[in-house]
Formats: structure tokens, C-alpha cells, sequence
């Protein structure tokens, strides 16, 4: 990864610049990440399973309230 900065009048870096493309690449892997910290956290919790019926029931009911 090639990165350039722009510091301040003390020197101090404020600013990356970085290719579309290596932007692109570190948001998809953010986003990766979120994904399994979120998948991750689900498990640790309480799981309750519902039918797939009365799931949707109360996907519609919650979408009408919006």
C-alpha cells in the first residue's frame, strides 16, 4: 500500500491520501469485519428460535409500523 500524507506547519501528519483502489479495499474489509464482529457477538447471546412463518409475521407487523 503506497500512502502519502499532508502534515501541519508543526510537522504533524493530519491527512492520508490513498488510491480509489486501496480505499475501496480497506472499506470492504471494514465491512468484513463488522460482519464477523457483529456474527460473533450473536452467538455469545441468547438464541430464541421462532418459525419462519411468525418471523415474517413480525417482519410485515414492524414494517407497517414505520
Amino acid at each position: 500500500m503506497r500512502t502519502q500524507f499532508v502534515t501541519d506547519d508543526q510537522g504533524e501528519k493530519v491527512v492520508v491520501i490513498l488510491s480509489i483502489k486501496e480505499y475501496s479495499k480497506l472499506m470492504e474489509d471494514l465491512e468484513e469485519l463488522e460482519d464477523i464482529k457483529l456474527y460473533n457477538a450473536a452467538k455469545k447471546g441468547e438464541s430464541e428460535f421462532i418459525d419462519a412463518d411468525q418471523a415474517f409475521r413480525e417482519i410485515e407487523q414492524k414494517r407497517g409500523q414505520k
